[in-house]
């Protein structure tokens, strides 16, 4: 039997080419286009954005689990390397919109392990009809091959790409550069007292102005003696033509809250994260944070669970033909009122026996 895309007796004819999108990242505004940047200017430089993914990821992490083998659940479950494996592929494919899962095997060729590497070190290596052969895992200047069996590729969706999938944190890119920019300029506004405090006017009477040498010497003496917080409130010495002329922004120039909250609500977007789980104002949305949480669920982390679960458990059928392993809903906290409805509304339906009712149940 032949796996991930090597090749098969009489099925190669049939397979349909498949090959890279060549047209590349659209560039719309300033902001990093690379995987590395994008990451940088998110998840570890914005705090919206890392609370969106690490709530998705988390929640992917600590979902109750049950599988029809118990060696897959206990792989599932097993941390590698000190991390946990749904938490960091649920991570990859919102940011990267790839996960690699390395099936580590024993001398008798049973798995013993699964790892996550690291979605932006990894490319495919494609046979001549495009199907991935192989993978090739980079770090640094050494590159591993690793064979395309022993690998699970989890991806996102994209339109324009058969190999690669598609994650959230490109989409997310805008926002983020300008909640990043809006918090940048709000801090140059504090360390300027929220408000450029005047400006000095050279004017003698009759019409001269500063030379340059003149300029630049003011210049520096108004940074060394007057800017910054530790010279608030020093009296100033005018001489010689000068005067000072008091001016503020306007609230509307210095309102920058707005448009933080804008932004911060379409980062949540993105990931899929109800905006009033990340603590921001003017959402109404959700009546409450209980049903933004049911939402949450429903949305975004079990759809996620799912994809990631059904292809570990495609991985695994090699060594455990048949193997399922899934989200235990029965157990999951938010889902607690759902449930708690359907069996109130199957109790209810006297039409239906006891078996139909365990049967519609689950049980």
């Amino acid at each position: 039997m032949k796996w991930f895309g090597r090749k098969a007796a009489g099925r190669d004819g049939a397979r349909p080419a498949l090959a890279r999108s060549l047209s590349g990242a659209i560039s719309v505004g300033e902001w990093p286009r690379s995987y590395e940047a994008q990451v940088r200017e998110a998840y570890l430089g914005n705090p919206v954005a890392q609370r969106a993914v690490r709530l998705v990821a988390e929640a992917v992490g600590g979902a109750p689990l049950s599988a029809s083998e118990d060696a897959v659940l206990a792989l599932v479950s097993a941390r590698s390397a000190g991390q946990g494996l749904l938490e960091a592929v649920a991570a990859h494919v919102l940011l990267h919109g790839n996960a690699y899962v390395q099936i580590l095997t024993d001398a008798a060729g049973r798995p013993r392990e699964l790892f996550a590497l690291r979605p932006e070190r990894v490319s495919i290596e494609a046979d001549a009809q495009g199907w991935p052969e192989a993978f090739l895992y980079r770090v640094g200047e050494r590159v591993t091959r690793i064979d395309a069996g022993s690998v699970i590729h989890v991806k996102g969706f994209h339109p324009a790409d058969d190999h690669y999938g598609l994650g959230c944190l490109g989409a997310a890119s805008g926002a983020v550069a300008i909640h990043n920019a809006a918090t940048r300029w709000n801090k140059a506004l504090l360390d300027n007292a929220a408000r450029p405090s005047g400006a000095l006017v050279y004017d003698p009477g009759d019409g001269a102005a500063l030379s340059a040498a003149q300029f630049d010497r003011l210049k520096a003496e108004m940074e060394a003696g007057f800017q910054g917080a530790t010279n608030a409130g020093r009296p100033m010495l005018l001489e010689g033509g000068l005067k000072w002329q008091a001016m503020s922004l306007t609230p509307a120039d210095m309102d920058f809250v707005g448009l933080k909250a804008a932004a911060a609500r379409e980062i949540a977007l993105a990931f899929g994260v109800p905006p009033m789980l990340l603590g921001l104002p003017g959402d109404a949305t959700y009546a409450n944070y209980r049903e933004a949480n049911r939402a949450l669920w429903r949305l975004s982390v079990l759809p996620l669970a799912e994809k990631i679960l059904g292809a570990i458990a495609q991985g695994c059928a090699r060594w455990w033909p048949g193997a399922s392993i899934g989200v235990d809903v029965d157990r999951v906290t938010a889902l607690a009122e759902d449930r708690e409805r359907l069996w109130r509304q199957v109790s209810a339906a006297d039409f239906l026996t006891p078996d139909e009712k365990r049967a519609i149940l689950g049980l």
